[in-house]
């Protein structure tokens, strides 16, 4: 029986099985925007393939098949939602237009601001008014609210979410205009705040709730599509969802919330780096990163812990769209293989944050596409084959991108070997912006740390950047070509529980915090008990507070042991951990201030069987396939470089550049004075020395 895991991204569709012997193979295809199951059918096929049976067969001996999609996240970005009414309360028609009320730089008067997520004409305000201890201060007035819906309808509106103000103390008026939207606009599917997402801050939760609506006839025809091309092509085992949470979902849960779609891929990304780190016995503070066709994503594991996030914005932070959902922290750059070189006005090479994308991609694709691409620096720098790109399933144009870098290299009156590695160069420092980020201006030191590197093309330069940041170590596994649906290998099914209870610790009231968490694990008892109907029998519980210290403005997540949530009346605990968390960010030690704690979250998993991922490597009559070739270094200009096939390198092998090293769906780039190994477990592995190099 067989496992498969689906990522599908702006570029390719990546796709990992495994057996019951945790052999793990890899099938990639080009994403098809215009009908997504072809270019997933196309991936599955060429796993197929590989194992020497046919697609049908794969399908038909598949157990549990896991799917994450860019297609949500893609949506919001571009805009290409449903046409979504907002309903709130009247005098906050204003929630999605000011946002958080603040902007990354202050002095700059001129900062460029998206329009609201949704339109201000599309926002209605309803007469209605609760209070923050859940007391009514105006009634709802049914007949405006009835008005409004009825004018939705004729305005040919497709969704409708619903985000009433302190609904998270009195969800009644929200739950009464559901019943109405049921009633007067049958078939229009809405969101309610206080369901999705029953939190204290007006921005986050208004955000999350239009999302989660606008989406819901996009994805919600998705899946179901997906569904049913699946089944005639002879998959009939289990469909889960990989989720922003960092865990799946069946398929019937994320048609209700397909808010947790967004970021659905990459959330997949860390759940791979901890076990390739723990596989090879190396430390818990781990950099991920994912070098796909778009972007270049960050995620971080802290002692073994993945880090989540509220603050996840879709563009820029500040002044985009926030996803308003506990999520898995993830920085986007637009610094993926497909990333647009160009020059500014003032003659200075640039790189993306526009993409080639799969169409119609970069020049050397031949689709058409004339801009010079990361991926068409790498071709002509000579560390990609033409003939043997994709294992030469996918021939490329090397005159083509030659040409598409001259047309840049002319304008800087450089050579296009000159001007490509200027532009991996400037690729690469994007990059360790992304890192920095996530890193360094999080209390994490990179060079305490190791980085797994994954996406088609990680292996082009982040050797290089991890040696400019002295990190500890670096690993690329085998499947770095596709992490993030290798990832989907060791997830569980997962869920978020939230809810909000202010508490401070110089007057806590442990019997309104334990009455609120009991809330949370009642909830949590149901989704249990549907698990184990199912034959899920292990469950992993993680409690979490958002706190700050008194008159502070924002919060910190910060986890507390379960245990804690039966008395809720250590109070120094919860000031000591939040202080360790304050101290880490912030250098200051605060211990003894009033914590105040808002809001709560527990994460419930139910633990699903994970491969033993295990790699044998070539047999002993392979020979080792290499060959010479003439790469250019920015160090060293044009090099001799050898070249080999890595499904013929030995376990154990010593690697040394310059090197390059042709894997099936990745290209790992070894330059000059750089050292590493094939691990036992399959991983390639290099050392740098970390902060003390």
């Amino acid at each position: 029986m067989y496992r498969i895991s689906v990522d599908t991204g702006g570029t390719f569709t990546d796709v990992v099985v495994t057996d019951d012997q945790g052999r793990l193979t890899v099938g990639k295809a080009l994403t098809t925007p215009e009908r997504s199951f072809t270019g997933l059918s196309n991936s599955i096929t060429n796993a197929a393939d590989q194992l020497g049976i046919s697609l049908s067969q794969l399908l038909a001996e598949t157990r549990v098949m896991v799917y994450g999609t860019t297609r949500a996240t893609n949506a919001i970005v571009e805009r290409k939602t449903a046409k979504t009414a907002l309903l709130v309360t009247e005098g906050f028609p204003d929630v999605l237009v000011f946002r958080k009320g603040g902007k990354l730089n202050a002095l700059e008067i001129n900062a460029k601001v998206e329009p609201p997520y949704i339109p201000r004409s599309l926002t209605f305000e309803i007469p209605e008014r609760m209070n923050a201890e859940g007391g009514v201060e105006t009634a709802l007035d049914e007949a405006n609210a009835r008005a409004t819906l009825e004018k939705l309808g004729r305005v040919g509106v497709e969704a409708v979410a619903v985000a009433l103000l302190w609904s998270i103390a009195n969800p009644a008026h929200e739950r009464r205009l559901g019943e109405l939207i049921e009633e007067i606009l049958p078939g229009v599917p809405y969101t309610l705040s206080s369901s999705l997402n029953p939190t204290i801050r007006e921005y986050p939760r208004s955000s999350a709730t239009a999302i989660d609506a606008s989406l819901k006839p996009l994805m919600q025809k998705h899946l179901r599509d997906l569904k049913i091309d699946l089944s005639e092509a002879g998959f009939g085992g289990e469909l889960l969802i990989s989720a922003s949470s960092g865990g799946v979902m069946h398929i019937d849960d994320v048609v209700q919330k397909p808010v947790y779609m967004a970021k659905s891929g990459p959330a997949m990304a860390p759940l791979a780096g901890i076990a390739y780190t723990r596989a090879e016995d190396l430390d818990d503070d781990v950099i991920i990163v994912d070098t796909g066709g778009t972007t270049f994503d960050v995620s971080l594991i802290r002692d073994g812990a993945i880090k989540y996030t509220r603050e996840t914005w879709l563009g820029t932070p500040m002044a985009s769209t926030m996803l308003g959902m506990a999520t898995v922290d993830i920085r986007s750059v637009g610094a993926g293989g497909g990333s647009i070189a160009w020059v500014d006005a003032g003659g200075m090479l640039r790189v993306g944050p526009h993409s080639a994308g799969s169409e119609p991609g970069p020049a050397c694709y031949g689709r058409g596409g004339d801009k010079p691409t990361v991926t068409d620096a790498a071709v002509v720098l000579g560390y990609i084959d033409p003939d043997r790109f994709l294992g030469g399933r996918m021939k490329l144009d090397k005159p083509a991108a030659e040409a598409a870098m001259r047309t840049v290299a002319d304008r800087l009156g450089k050579s296009i070997w000159e001007t490509a590695g200027a532009i991996l160069q400037i690729s690469s420092e994007i990059m360790i912006k992304a890192i920095e980020d996530i890193t360094t201006n999080d209390g994490v030191n990179p060079g305490d740390s190791t980085i797994v590197a994954g996406g088609g093309a990680a292996g082009l330069n982040l050797l290089s950047i991890a040696r400019s940041m002295k990190v500890k170590n670096v690993i690329i596994p085998k499947t770095a070509g596709a992490i993030s649906a290798a990832g989907g290998q060791f997830s569980d099914i997962a869920t978020d529980f939230s809810t909000s209870c202010y508490a401070a610790s110089n007057a806590f009231d442990s019997g309104q915090v334990r009455e609120t968490l009991n809330g949370l694990l009642a909830q949590s008892g149901e989704f249990e008990s549907g698990l184990r109907a199912k034959g899920v029998e292990t469950f992993r519980y993680q409690l979490f507070v958002e706190a700050r210290y008194a008159r502070q403005q924002w919060e910190l997540e910060v986890e507390l042991p379960v245990e804690w949530a039966q008395s809720c009346d250590d109070v120094a605990l919860l000031e000591k951990l939040f202080a360790e968390q304050y101290k880490r960010l912030y250098a200051v030690d605060r211990l003894g201030t009033v914590v105040e704690a808002i809001n709560w979250r527990l994460r419930v998993a139910a633990v699903l069987s994970s491969p033993q991922v295990s790699w044998q490597g070539p047999g002993s009559d392979i020979d080792l396939n290499s060959r010479d070739n003439d790469a250019y270094f920015l160090e060293t200009g044009h090099t001799k470089t050898r070249v080999i096939n890595g499904t013929t390198i030995p376990l154990g092998f010593e690697i040394k550049g310059p090197l390059i090293i042709e894997e099936p769906t990745t290209t790992i780039v070894v330059e000059p004075g750089m050292t590493g190994r094939l691990s036992p477990q399959g991983n390639y592995i290099f050392e740098f020395g970390g902060t003390h190099a």
